[in-house]
């Protein structure tokens, strides 16, 4: 796919280029994001540049991820991350981090509401998927707050430095953000109206 640059009231979310290197190993200094993200631990200089020279690059190239650094408009700020990772046709996960000096102001949350938009519309996504380590209570907030719906606990369902762990998994569908879904949504009973397809 070709690279896509998107924005919202506040932030321009637009692919990794190699001058972000430098911004990206001073935000994955933080430990949580090193807890909690995939992120290699310790984080070298050597991963930014790798990541934004090589490896995000490809993952559009591929069609196996769409990553985008999010920067506040206006100043360029880098403030987080945000990643849809191609999970088959039409199945997504979305990833994401804040850095540290930016949480609590809603910019996650943003982000992937305008990611999750995108892949409904551009991509023709059934459904994006959001998938946490339990106790991962900041990465909870913002999924809730993009409007995801929790839907239980996947037994050793993340690899983590040599280890399984548990996961929170959540959905998002079309219409939980008022779209209108390519295909009809048949829920099973009792689990809300069934959706109507696009004209």
């Amino acid at each position: 796919m070709e690279p896509t640059t998107l924005t919202t009231a506040r932030l321009v979310l637009r692919p990794w280029e190699p001058e972000d290197a430098d911004a990206v190993h001073r935000a994955c200094q933080d430990p949580g994001i090193q807890r909690w993200t995939a992120v290699p631990a310790p984080y070298e200089a050597e991963h930014a540049r790798a990541w934004t020279r090589e490896i995000a690059p490809a993952g559009w190239r591929e069609d196996t991820e769409y990553s985008f650094g999010i920067r506040l408009a206006g100043p360029g700020t880098l403030v987080g991350a945000v990643g849809l990772h191609v999970r088959g046709p039409a199945a997504y996960e979305v990833g994401y981090w804040t850095a540290a000096e930016h949480r609590g102001r809603g910019y996650a949350a943003e982000a992937v509401g305008a990611v999750a938009r995108w892949a409904f519309t551009a991509l023709g996504a059934g459904r994006v998927e959001w998938r946490a380590e339990v106790g991962n209570a900041g990465s909870r907030a913002v999924a809730e707050k993009a409007g995801f719906r929790v839907e239980g606990v996947l037994r050793a369902a993340l690899p983590v430095r040599g280890t399984w762990r548990d996961s929170w998994v959540g959905g998002l569908l079309p219409a939980d953000l008022g779209m209108e879904s390519a295909l009809p949504h048949l829920p099973a009973p009792g689990q809300g109206p069934a959706v109507s397809t696009a004209p």
